[in-house]
């Protein structure tokens, strides 16, 4: 999940971890905005405000995550290794939401409110990785 703002939440896949940040993001009064893979908005889930159909794949993850000022990354697949990759090289601060990926250069979390608070930090230039 890429941070942009306070009240912004971009969320790049229909499951997994985007379905509930986006949801909790929603929760908390927050506008969210999916980035998917495809070519429609079908795989969108229902707790986006705005859905970008970019129908390039995988390489959906280079948008994601140089749309946001920081990055969380959630989960341990190989889509999420990509956007911490990506993010690394673009200067993106990165946060790992325990047990994801162990990379150098990544701040940790342990839960999902301590990921959020150390994300806009770094996004705001006032801590992070």
């Amino acid at each position: 999940m890429s941070v942009a703002e306070p009240s912004t939440r971009r969320t790049p896949r229909r499951s997994g971890g985007c379905w509930p940040a986006a949801r909790g993001a929603k929760g908390a009064g927050g506008t969210t905005i999916g980035i998917l893979p495809g070519e429609t908005r079908t795989d969108a889930n229902p707790w986006l405000d705005h859905v970008v159909v970019t129908g390039i794949g995988h390489g959906r993850n280079l948008a994601v995550v140089a749309s946001g000022d920081a990055v969380i990354a959630v989960g341990g697949r190989y889509g999420t290794l990509a956007e911490i990759g990506f993010a690394l090289t673009l200067g993106r601060p990165v946060v790992v939401l325990e047990p994801g990926w162990q990379v150098e250069g990544t701040r940790r979390a342990r839960t999902p409110a301590e990921a959020v608070e150390f994300a806009l930090a770094a996004a705001r230039g006032t801590g992070g990785t």
